[in-house]
C-alpha cells in the first residue's frame, strides 16, 4: 500500500499531460538536467561558433569598405604598383668626355699644311681605328688654320654611340660645324669614321624692340645721377660703388679694365619706385702695354658702346642701382 501510494504521487495527471504537451521546454530542460548533473546548458551544440564567424565576416566587410573608399579619397586603383622606370642605356655614355675627346680630335682635324702634313697623321693616327686612312680624307694640298672651336651640341644615339658637333671658326672668319662621330666602350674612345662638314646655325630674324615712352622727369634725373655710378663701377672699388647701390645690392665693379667715355642714352619706362631702364654706355678701354711705340692712329684709346638693362630705385630724393646686367634690346645703326 505504502509502495503504491508512493507511484501515485509520482504519476502525472491529464492535466499534467496537456501542459507537457502544450510546452515541451520544461521536459528537455529537466533531460539536460539530468545529463549534465544537475547545471543548465547554457548553448546549443557549435552555436559559438556561428556567433565567431559572424564577427568575422562583419570583419571582413567593414574592412572592404574601408579600402573602398579610401581608394576612392586617395585615387589608388587596385591594379599593382608600376615598377620605378629602369634607367635609359644611353644614359651610360660618357658625355662629357665625349665632347673633350672630340675637342680635341677637331683641333687637329681642321688644321691642315703640307709642311706639317706628316705630323697631322701622326697627331690623327691617336683617334681612329686601325687601317684608316691617315689623313683622314685631305688630299695633302692647301692650308686651313683653325681659329677656335667649342662643342655645339652632342646627339647620344645608344650606349655606345654619339655624334658630337663642334663650332668653329676656320682660316680667317669661316664659321662651320664639324660632326664627328665617337664610339665608347669600357672606358675608351674612338673616332670611328670621317667626320662631316655642316653649315652654321642659321641666323634668326630678332624682335623689333617695342617702342618705349620714356619717363621725361625719371630719365633726366638719372642722365645726370648715372654717370657718377659709372665712374665707380669702371674703378671697382666697392667702398665709392656701394654709395649708389640699394640695401644688399651685390655689383661687382670692372677693376679698371675701362673708363667712362659717356652715358649716351637713358630709357626709363613710366612706374613707380622701382624701374627696370636701359642704359646706352660707351667705354673707352684700357690700352694694352708693348714694346715699341705703337703707330699715331692707334694712340687712342678704343671705344666700345655697349648695352645695360638695370633695375633702379628710388628713395629719399634719388635713384639708386639694385642690379645691373645684360640687355635684349637689339642694337641699333651706329
Amino acid at each position: 500500500m505504502v509502495r503504491r501510494a508512493t507511484l501515485d504521487r509520482g504519476m502525472p495527471g491529464a492535466a499534467d499531460d496537456d501542459a507537457l504537451l502544450s510546452d515541451p521546454a520544461p521536459a528537455r530542460a529537466s533531460r539536460t538536467a539530468q545529463q549534465t548533473g544537475g547545471r543548465p546548458w547554457r548553448g546549443g551544440g557549435g552555436r559559438w561558433l556561428i556567433w565567431v564567424a559572424r564577427v568575422v565576416a562583419w570583419l571582413v566587410l567593414l574592412l572592404i569598405g574601408y579600402r573602398g573608399v579610401m581608394a576612392i579619397v586617395t585615387g589608388e586603383t587596385g591594379s599593382t604598383p608600376a615598377s620605378p622606370p629602369a634607367s635609359h642605356p644611353h644614359s651610360s655614355f660618357p658625355s662629357t668626355q665625349a665632347e673633350a675627346y672630340a675637342l680635341q680630335f677637331g683641333e687637329v682635324y681642321l688644321n691642315f699644311a703640307p709642311s706639317t702634313a706628316d705630323r697631322r697623321a701622326a697627331l690623327l693616327a691617336q683617334f681612329l681605328p686601325p687601317g684608316t686612312d691617315s689623313q683622314l680624307g685631305w688630299n695633302g694640298a692647301g692650308t686651313q688654320r683653325l681659329r677656335s672651336e667649342e662643342v655645339s651640341s652632342i646627339q647620344v644615339r645608344s650606349a655606345h654611340a654619339a655624334v658630337v658637333t663642334l663650332l668653329a671658326i676656320v682660316n680667317s672668319d669661316q664659321l662651320i660645324q664639324l660632326g664627328v662621330p665617337v664610339y665608347a666602350a669600357h672606358g675608351r674612345l674612338v673616332v670611328t669614321g670621317q667626320p662631316a662638314l655642316l653649315a652654321p646655325p642659321a641666323r634668326a630674324a630678332a624682335p623689333q624692340a617695342a617702342t618705349v615712352n620714356s619717363d621725361s622727369v625719371a630719365q633726366s634725373e638719372l642722365q645726370a645721377q648715372l654717370p657718377a655710378f659709372f665712374r665707380a663701377y669702371a674703378n671697382g672699388s666697392q667702398g665709392t660703388l656701394s654709395r649708389f647701390l640699394t640695401s644688399g645690392a651685390q655689383v661687382a665693379g670692372m677693376n679698371g679694365m675701362v673708363t667712362l667715355g659717356q652715358v649716351q642714352s637713358v630709357t626709363v619706362p613710366p612706374g613707380g619706385s622701382t624701374r627696370d631702364i636701359t642704359v646706352v654706355v660707351a667705354w673707352q678701354l684700357a690700352a694694352g702695354k708693348t714694346g715699341s711705340s705703337p703707330p699715331a692712329t692707334s694712340r687712342a684709346p678704343a671705344s666700345l658702346t655697349v648695352t645695360y638693362r638695370m633695375t633702379v630705385v628710388r628713395q629719399d630724393g634719388s635713384w639708386y642701382v639694385q642690379s645691373i646686367g645684360t640687355s635684349t634690346q637689339t642694337p641699333g645703326p651706329p
